[in-house]
C-alpha cells in the first residue's frame, strides 16, 4: 500500500491519529492539519539529544493550548550506538544555503526509521489508523529518510508489523516548504509558535541552512517571519 500523499484539503474519514511532532514549522503545520481533517489528534516528540531540543517546549505550549495529548519520549541513549551528526555531537552546524553540499553533516543515521517505528507501536497502543509524519520535497536530496520510496517503503512495512495495520501519511511528501507555510496561513496559523534554528539558543541564528530555508519560504510569500532572530 503506498503512502498517501493527497491534496491536504481533502476530508478524509475521522479517525484517531498520532502525529510526530517535532515543535518545528513542517511538524507544526501537520499537526493542525490532522486537526483541520477532524481527527482525533495525539502527539508524540521525541528528545533524541538534538542541540536544538528548545523545540520540544514549542511542542508542549502548543499541545497544551490545543488541547492535543501530547507525550515526550526521551531516547537520547540512541547516541551511544549513532555518531556523526552535527545535530547531536560536538560539530560546528553548517551555515549557508539549504543544500546537499553542507547539510549532510546534519543527517542523524537512521533518525526517521526509529521515530517512526515508535510512532507506529504508539499508534497500536492506542488504536489508531494513522501516523502523520511531515516529509516534505526540500529534503529529498539530503536526507535518506524522507525520500517517497522510503517513505513508501516503511508504509508498506507498517502494514504488515501488527495484527492492526497502520498506515504512514505524509500530506506534504512531495510539496516544498513553500507550499506547507501557504497551507499553514491559510488556516491562519501562527508561526511564532515554532522553532526551526539547528542553534539552540535564545533567538534563531539567521544564518544556519535550517533558517536560511525557512526565511525563503516567508520570503516566498512575500512575508515576514515572526520569529526573532539574532
Amino acid at each position: 500500500m503506498m503512502a498517501q500523499n493527497s491534496n491536504p484539503a481533502t476530508k478524509p474519514q475521522q479517525q484517531t491519529v498520532v502525529v510526530i511532532y517535532s515543535g518545528g514549522m513542517d511538524s507544526f503545520t501537520v499537526l493542525n492539519r490532522a486537526i483541520a481533517d477532524g481527527h482525533q489528534v495525539h502527539a508524540v516528540s521525541f528528545h533524541y539529544g538534538q542541540r536544538h531540543h528548545r523545540e520540544l517546549e514549542s511542542a508542549k505550549t502548543v499541545c497544551a493550548q490545543l488541547g492535543v495529548p501530547h507525550k515526550v519520549v526521551d531516547i537520547r541513549s540512541i547516541n551511544t550506538l549513532l555518531a556523526g551528526s552535527s545535530l547531536t555531537d560536538d560539530i560546528d552546524i553548517p551555515e549557508g544555503d539549504y543544500a546537499t553540499s553542507n547539510m549532510t553533516s546534519t543527517v542523524v543515521p537512521n533518525r526517521n526509521m526509529i521515530l517512526l517505528s515508535l510512532a507506529i507501536g504508539y499508534a497500536v497502543s492506542i488504536k489508531a489508523g494513522k501516523v502523520y509524519y511531515g516529509a516534505h520535497s526540500g529534503d529529498h536530496d539530503i536526507y535518506p529518510d524522507c525520500r517517497p520510496e522510503f517513505v513508501e517503503a516503511m508504509n508498506a512495512v507498517s502494514q504488515l508489523a501488527n495484527y492492526e495495520p497502520v498506515e504512514i501519511h505524509s500530506p506534504y511528501l512531495v510539496q516544498s516548504k513553500a507550499d506547507i507555510l501557504a497551507d499553514g496561513l491559510r488556516m491562519g496559523l501562527d508561526y511564532s509558535q515554532t522553532w526551526t534554528c539547528y542553534n539552540g539558543r535564545d533567538k534563531a541564528c539567521g544564518k544556519c541552512s535550517a533558517c536560511r530555508e525557512r526565511l525563503a519560504a516567508f520570503a516566498a510569500h512575500g512575508i515576514t517571519d515572526p520569529l526573532e532572530y539574532e
